[in-house]
């Protein structure tokens, strides 16, 4: 007999199965994407123009029924661009609200760091709070709301980069990298036929993934492995190459994307597998080094050294 987590997975496993028929050869940065999607969180994505960013939102907006906007920011993008603003309107001689770019289910907000860090400051407090304030009005954002933003990490010209207290807002920071030559062989034969994403069908409704995201939350996690999870964030706040450790809200994430993880293999629990695999993607964007050491490099010293949880020790 199926258990309820196995039922579940049957939808995102045919999530996947769409979105691959737009997204070459990426099967583990698309199971990523669904694993922050599932934990109701944002992704990051730092990668070079053209590897298939866009086309990967674009994928994933349609598979999952979800309104789309895609925002390119540029330095005279304003705040009030993606949160809206009142206009007057002469014949009724009210203000009238007009929704700006947030106003969907799923943002893709291209090149965030090339815009002033004012309109960083709009895009990721509505990621945080689900809603905009326009003078002293609250406004709800869609649900479910998710962003996926993107980022060049080569060139300085013209952007601002992400502090760490906005990049801690982004559940993932995902990268897709080059293609390999038949991937790549297999993307120019698409692409000489149609558009991938014109081909694709919708499998779900923004309801249903609202209720896969309750199964996320609700998914087992056994006291041991809080513990594993806060045991690796304290130690990447001790260890002797780090500057600034996780913060709670990292821990968090950590165990929300473990969950989704789970989720994805089948389980209504969480094994430590979960926790080690999301943790290098969850967690190396939160971590300030030393020295030019990559943050990916400590992760993996600190999984080596963190006791992993077995039946009756803590």
């Amino acid at each position: 007999m199926q258990t309820a987590a196995s039922q579940a997975r049957l939808l995102p496993a045919a999530v996947l199965a769409e979105v691959r028929k737009a997204v070459v050869g990426k099967d583990q940065v698309l199971k990523k994407v669904l694993i922050a999607i599932l934990a109701g969180g944002h992704v990051l994505m730092e990668d070079m123009p053209g590897v298939g960013k866009t086309t990967l939102a674009t994928a994933f907006s349609k598979v999952l029924g979800l309104s789309s906007r895609r925002v390119q920011f540029t330095p005279d993008v304003m705040p009030s661009d993606l949160t809206g603003f009142s206009i007057y309107q002469k014949d009724t001689g009210k203000f009238v609200f007009q929704p700006g770019a947030l106003f969907c289910h799923l943002l893709l907000a291209d090149e965030i760091n090339r815009t002033s860090s004012k309109t960083q400051s709009a895009l990721l407090e509505a990621m945080e709070e689900g809603n905009v304030t326009i003078e002293g009005k609250t406004y709800i954002l869609p649900k479910p709301h998710l962003v996926i933003a993107t980022q060049n990490p080569l060139g300085s010209v013209g952007t601002q980069s992400l502090p760490e207290s906005q990049l801690d807002r982004f559940l993932m920071r995902l990268h897709m990298g080059y293609p390999t030559l038949q991937d790549e062989v297999e993307i120019l034969r698409g692409r000489a036929v149609h558009n991938p994403t014109d081909h694709i069908r919708t499998i779900l409704q923004p309801e249903q993934l609202m209720e896969l995201q309750k199964q996320t939350a609700a998914i087992h996690v056994d006291d041991r492995l809080y513990y594993y999870a806060a045991s690796i964030a304290k130690e990447t706040r001790e260890h002797p190459q780090v500057l600034l450790g996780i913060s709670p809200r990292g821990t968090l994430g950590l165990i929300a994307a473990a969950k989704a993880a789970a989720l994805l293999h089948g389980r209504e629990y969480l094994l430590p597998d979960d926790i080690a695999q999301v943790c290098p993607d969850v967690l190396a964007h939160r971590i300030q080094t030393k020295n030019g050491v990559r943050a990916e490099t400590v992760l993996t010293q600190i999984l080596q050294q963190t006791p992993v949880p077995t039946p009756g020790n803590r």
